[in-house]
């Protein structure tokens, strides 16, 4: 198959038959043989009825419903471990991500051989206060990934198969997926300026929390990245700088007392500052050596991605 689009939706039954006569119009142009997975994250309107309608009168259309809410990364998990096309689509059900990107984006994937190629909404048919605040957003997720896209939570991306298959979206992580493939070695990802249209029905899902959120959880994602395996090589390493900090203190007090006798240790704030370093720096060692007995018990420590065998069978690994 050379297509899967997953599209999360929550109460969006106005957009969807609008949306699935589209994608239809252009795959049928481009004779792509395709598959629409529709992932309902818990609507409480009539959206899965319509998607089952859907599914009856078309074998393209699939679906995925959830008992309830459990979030955008959620739907586009499950909608990769189902997916079987040899290039995914992930877009909106709003009808802002224009299903006629999709023939170039998946040119650049087979063709130029992206592993990921995210959409660009350069010209956004947004509020203002929601353009600043991503444009300030997107800048510092290019600074911290090193990653030189202009529109990280776009909903319009292409993959190549091999990277949905490698990586798991969890929490609020879809706004990460280029740096969680980055992360698993798919190092080849573009972007593609996509034309952005204003919400036809209804009124987006997302508030302004989720740019503290963003924040957060790209803090939360680079630091997993770098010392989710080795959470020594950060607590020990700051612990024991700490704890050597606070020891020197420490002896430089007990000198002074020892040959200057001009004061008791206990009346100098910096006696307090040295104990609290030692303290503190030893917290620390002891986080970094319980995250190491952690992560050298899970079941993943040794899940490795490989990219092709030579003389070997895949499940000898």
């Amino acid at each position: 198959m050379d297509i899967s689009i997953i599209i999360p939706l929550l109460n969006e039954e106005e957009s969807i038959p609008e949306l699935a006569s589209w994608i239809e119009r252009v795959m049928k142009v481009n004779q792509f043989s395709y598959e629409v997975i529709f992932v309902d994250d818990g609507s409480k309107d009539d959206s899965w009825s319509i998607i089952e309608d859907l599914g009856k009168n078309d074998q393209h259309v699939k679906g995925i419903k959830f008992r309830r809410n459990y979030g955008k990364a959620a739907a586009l998990n499950v909608g990769f471990s189902k997916a079987t096309g040899d290039v995914v689509f992930t877009m909106d059900a709003d009808l802002q991500d224009s299903p006629d990107e999709v023939p170039e984006m998946y040119r650049m994937i087979r063709e130029q051989g992206y592993d990921l190629v995210s959409g660009w909404k350069k010209k956004r048919r947004d509020p203002i206060s929601k353009t600043i605040p991503t444009k300030f957003y997107n800048w510092t997720a290019r600074r911290i990934s090193g990653i030189k896209l202009h529109d990280f939570n776009c909903g319009l991306k292409a993959y190549k198969q091999s990277v949905v298959k490698s990586i798991e979206v969890y929490g609020d992580m879809h706004r990460y997926i280029p740096f969680l493939a980055k992360w698993a070695g798919f190092k080849k990802i573009g972007e593609k300026i996509v034309h952005h249209q204003k919400r036809k029905f209804g009124k987006t899902k997302f508030g302004l929390d989720r740019f503290y959120k963003g924040y957060l959880d790209l803090l939360t994602i680079t630091f997993t990245s770098r010392f989710g395996k080795r959470p020594m090589h950060f607590f020990g390493l700051w612990g024991t700088i700490i704890f050597l900090a606070g020891f020197a203190i420490a002896g430089y007090l007990v000198y002074e007392k020892v040959f200057n006798l001009a004061f008791k240790m206990t009346e100098r704030p910096l006696f307090y500052f040295g104990l609290l370093a030692m303290v503190l720096g030893t917290q620390l060692f002891v986080a970094g050596f319980l995250g190491e007995l952690i992560s050298r018990s899970a079941y993943d420590r040794n899940n490795y991605l490989v990219e092709q065998y030579l003389g070997l069978e895949e499940n000898h690994q």
